[in-house]
């Protein structure tokens, strides 16, 4: 699979965070690989592996896993170029995710981002690619806080959320996440996610502009368009990720959620290198190795959220893929983490 990578922009902010906790983020960077001027360059991206390094390193040097909780309260309008501009002059929060979700190809094509229904409020779930290397929480984490903080920036409102979900182990000190939240946070979940109060999600934004909104979206257009290459895959992958606890999507289901006949799909999967089937398989592929590795998940339930019928095709899938079982590959990545 190509490698997925997300925009200097966002890492910029990474960046002022870490420096305003007194890091050196020169000699941090450096020992990630990522070389710090580059960031300046228009339209310049860090490969996904890189992100995970820099967090894996800047929880190591500061000796504090909850790095990036640390400066919740800061709002950083800014990490969200402009996606940023186009959500500000939406008329509600919905409609600022909605163009959020949309645009998420500009800010990374690493991370998916899906919003749904639910009896209790919104929620918006993150799946995020650590391509070769593990995502390191801190990145889901600081992912959170800088949405939770631009959705109190751009709407002038205290908006707390009304729970939220993390896939990782509880950790030993579960203050800063109190702090940073004020909201229930449970850990070893199913997913990464968000869940938000309808009344803050309808609230009307102070900022709405129909004008503005109609330019921004113009404009994010055609930024989104630098991204051709990817995108009918990405929006395909997205759609495939919220399809798949409901049973193995099909082509012309894909199909009719892009607003697209299944012939342009395929011919448009075909220009960006890929197809639907190695589409839906490598989807599987890269949540497998993330289910596996969460010991609250049942094999049976890992095959279940991968939409395969029963646990012998996951069976059969995971020996394609990685050459072992599901039991044996989640064996080997306990082993790696020294988890006995």
């Amino acid at each position: 699979m190509a490698k997925r990578a997300t925009s200097a922009v966002w890492i910029r902010g990474i960046a002022e965070m870490l420096a305003a906790e007194g890091l050196d983020v020169d000699a941090l960077f450096a020992t990630a690989g990522i070389d710090r001027a580059a960031l300046e360059a228009p339209g310049a991206r860090v490969q996904t592996e890189l992100v995970s390094r820099l967090w894996e390193l800047a929880v190591e040097r500061s000796g504090d896993p909850a790095i990036s909780l640390a400066q919740h309260q800061v709002a950083r309008p800014a990490s969200f170029d402009v996606v940023g501009y186009a959500m500000m002059s939406c008329a509600d929060l919905r409609s600022a995710f909605e163009r959020l979700i949309r645009y998420m190809l500009i800010l990374s094509d690493a991370l998916t981002m899906t919003m749904m229904e639910e009896r209790g409020g919104v929620r918006v779930t993150c799946v995020l690619s650590g391509g070769e290397r593990p995502v390191p929480r801190q990145r889901i984490e600081f992912i959170f806080v800088t949405v939770i903080g631009f959705c109190g920036w751009i709407s002038g409102r205290d908006v707390r959320p009304l729970a939220i979900d993390f896939v990782y182990p509880a950790p030993k000190d579960a203050a800063p996440y109190a702090a940073a939240f004020r909201c229930p946070v449970a850990f070893n979940t199913s997913s990464n996610s968000i869940l938000f109060d309808r009344a803050d999600m309808a609230a009307p934004l102070p900022t709405f502009n129909p004008t503005l909104a109609e330019l921004h979206e113009r404009f994010a257009g055609d930024y989104l368009r630098h991204f051709d290459h990817a995108q009918t895959s990405y929006r395909a992958r997205e759609v495939i990720i919220r399809k798949l606890p409901d049973g193995e999507p099909r082509r012309d289901e894909i199909a009719s959620e892009l607003r697209l006949s299944e012939r342009t799909l395929q011919r448009r999967l075909q220009e960006e290198a890929t197809s639907f089937v190695q589409l839906l398989d490598d989807t599987r592929r890269e949540l497998a190795e993330q289910y596996l590795g969460r010991l609250q998940l049942s094999l049976a339930q890992a095959a279940y959220l991968l939409g395969f019928a029963d646990q012998r095709s996951f069976f059969r899938a995971c020996k394609r893929w990685f050459k072992v079982s599901p039991g044996q590959y989640r064996s080997r990545l306990l082993a790696l983490e020294g988890i006995s």
